[in-house]
């Protein structure tokens, strides 16, 4: 019952956030043709209006997006003339998702030992090491890590392309860039949820029980560990898939995230809110999925009717 008023609600939630982007996009300075190279006359400007319907009254033109949306086409996007906001949405965004879920399924990978090894060596040299390295992950943004992996593994050894998006290889970068710094955040969160595990009645009696440190915090300790990781997954995914403007323009990857600061720029309407809409979409999608998760992993964790 919890899980179907969430899905239900939904549907406000999206018709909210896309009236929001609808209206605030109009009312920031500036229009999507003041950045033509030559001025357009005022006949001109008038018949591109015409076309666009932006001579309509504002509640007009979000009814006529919202007409179309319905059916899939979020408009014709104004800066890329004869493409579509959904046509570039489906060229770009299988790219900007095999990143980002790469990325999150990295940044698990190297995130979860990291902090499990930090927990069960507590005040060890061992401990000591995987925290000063999530601690600078952390710290380091892509923009900087980016750069050094490229001189490092790319024009020092040769080992992988320096960018595009052409073979599987290709990808081993620009994952790397995007996941290092939430491979930290991972493993603090782990090593917290270790330790606090570590200390738990279940864990004495897995001792009384004979099995060893390790094997206690591996068979047990560990999945109580990780619910503070499933908690975070959701904004940690949403921000892998959500803001990989720098790392795709570093690598010159052609998914979304460069369509949606350009077109915010450009004042591109229907793209902005187009991809607003999808970016809100997932991001409520993704908690709707971890609140799920929360539940099989701890069953504790009961909601109740309200």
């Amino acid at each position: 019952m919890y899980f179907l008023k969430r899905i239900l609600g939904l549907v406000p939630l999206l018709l909210l956030i896309s009236f929001l982007a609808f209206c605030l996009v109009r009312v920031a300075p500036g229009g999507p043709f003041d950045m033509e190279r030559a001025p357009a006359s005022p006949i001109i400007e008038e018949k591109l209006k015409e076309k666009y319907h932006l001579d309509e009254p504002v509640w007009q033109q979000y009814l006529r997006f919202l007409a179309g949306a319905v059916q899939g086409d979020l408009g014709p996007s104004m800066k890329y003339r004869n493409h579509s906001v959904t046509d570039i949405i489906v060229q770009g965004a299988p790219i900007t998702l095999s990143l980002g879920f790469s990325s999150f399924l990295f940044a698990l990978g190297v995130g979860i030992p990291m902090g499990f090894l930090g927990a069960v060596n507590k005040g060890r040299f061992l401990d000591h090491l995987t925290g000063f390295i999530a601690l600078t992950l952390v710290c380091v943004p892509s923009f900087v890590i980016g750069p050094i992996l490229i001189m490092v593994f790319s024009v020092q050894l040769g080992w992988t392309p320096v960018g595009l998006w052409e073979s599987p290889t290709s990808l081993i970068l620009p994952v790397m860039t995007l996941g290092l710094f939430f491979s930290g955040k991972v493993a603090r969160l782990v090593r917290e949820g270790m330790m606090d595990a570590l200390n738990a009645e279940f864990i004495r009696t897995a001792r009384a029980k004979g099995l060893s440190e390790t094997s206690a915090a591996l068979k047990h300790g560990l999945r109580v560990a990780v619910l503070p990781v499933v908690s975070f997954s959701g904004p940690m995914l949403a921000d892998l898939l959500t803001g990989s403007f720098v790392v795709e323009n570093l690598f010159q990857i052609p998914g979304i995230g460069v369509f949606m600061v350009n077109s915010s720029l450009n004042r591109d309407f229907p793209m902005v809110v187009g991809l607003a809409l999808l970016y809100a979409t997932i991001l409520v999608f993704l908690n709707l999925c971890v609140d799920f998760l929360y539940t099989r992993l701890d069953p504790r964790v009961k909601f109740q009717r309200q």
